[in-house]
């Protein structure tokens, strides 16, 4: 049973179907169309022409110890407890504040530590962290 009449030989249709490439192209001419209003769509605003300079200045860094036996060390020299105080309020003044690491050996009492961290925040001090070693495996 055959489709087509007899005077019709069976051929290979060899030309391209251009209709679904039309409606493909016109649609994306229809997105372009309707898109590129709206991206370049934006208020002209003269905005002010400023100077700026990075920040070069980092805050120091104070490193605060605390030994076994209870001892201060202010950047590894030894400090005294009633200095300990005005040295931190003279520090809490400087703008910008520095940083101060506290470092505690495991061996001292926690107290001591507390009493370094108690001067620092009466002194004003915003910034403090705690220095420990990683744990070996």
């Amino acid at each position: 049973m055959a489709f087509g009449t007899q005077d019709e030989p069976d051929e290979v249709m060899n030309e391209i179907n251009m209709t679904p490439l039309v409606d493909v192209m016109l649609v994306l001419l229809i997105i372009f169309i309707i898109t590129v209003p709206v991206m370049k769509h934006s208020v002209n605003v003269e905005l002010p022409q400023a100077s700026t300079q990075a920040q070069t200045s980092k805050p120091e860094t104070i490193l605060l110890s605390v030994d076994a036996q209870g001892a201060y060390y202010w950047n590894e020299a030894r400090v005294r407890d009633e200095d300990l105080s005005a040295m931190l309020q003279a520090e809490a003044s400087k703008n910008p504040q520095p940083d101060l690491h506290i470092r505690g050996d495991k061996a001292v009492r926690y107290e001591r530590v507390a009493q370094a961290m108690a001067a620092a925040q009466l002194a004003g001090l915003h910034k403090i962290g705690f220095i420990t070693e990683p744990k070996n495996p």
